[in-house]
């Protein structure tokens, strides 16, 4: 994503009091949920009429996903979701979280969607306790994703069932079909710093 300034040349210089917030995901633990959370809060009093989150990440910890997708859903601003590179497991799932309309995927970038994993080891309780939460969590987050992407709550859980619940690998050109891109193009965020004069 480019940051285009243009500023009116009638000025001689030029200093924003504050720049616009530009978040970028590349993993998904309690730090980067920490960071993102702060990032999502001065975004709200920059005064840009967008939040663009961009992101490039192998996924990570389910739960920290959980609470960025909190702070997307209590913004007040819209939120532009940018794929660049890779949007794999909660990347994924990040990304259905941009506004409707603006959610940019580079043409040449790729999602990965699969089943949400326990990793459990222990006594066998745990384990089956491990596996019974991870697909609470599976069922949640492809019924928000199918929500988001305007399709039947188990629209994405049936794809993934059919494919043997093997990691499916999506283009830029698949994930509109599905309604999970609306653009197969990065943006652009242009800043217009201009004098208006007028006459009464």
């Amino acid at each position: 994503m480019n940051i285009i300034t243009c500023v009116s040349p009638l000025l001689k210089e030029v200093e924003l009091r504050s720049s616009p917030v530009v978040i970028r995901v590349n993993k998904f633990d309690e730090d980067s949920a920490k960071e993102f959370a702060q990032q999502m809060s001065l975004a709200q009093s920059t005064g840009q009429p967008v939040i663009p989150i961009i992101i490039d990440s192998y996924g990570g910890q389910v739960y920290s996903l959980m609470s960025m997708i909190g702070n997307i859903k209590s913004s007040r601003t819209a939120v532009a979701t940018i794929v660049e590179g890779k949007a794999m497991s909660c990347g994924a799932i990040l990304f259905s979280f941009g506004t409707q309309g603006y959610r940019f995927m580079d043409p040449d970038a790729t999602i990965m969607i699969h089943d949400v994993s326990s990793g459990a080891i222990g006594k066998i309780e745990d384990i089956k306790a491990d596996s019974k939460e991870a697909e609470r969590l599976n069922q949640k987050v492809y019924r928000m994703m199918a929500a988001n992407c305007g399709k039947e709550p188990e629209y994405f859980l049936n794809i993934i069932h059919e494919k043997s619940h093997a990691d499916w690998y999506i283009d830029a050109n698949e994930a509109l079909r599905h309604g999970l891109a609306n653009h197969t193009r990065l943006p652009n965020m242009k800043i217009n710093v201009d004098i208006k004069y007028s006459f009464e």
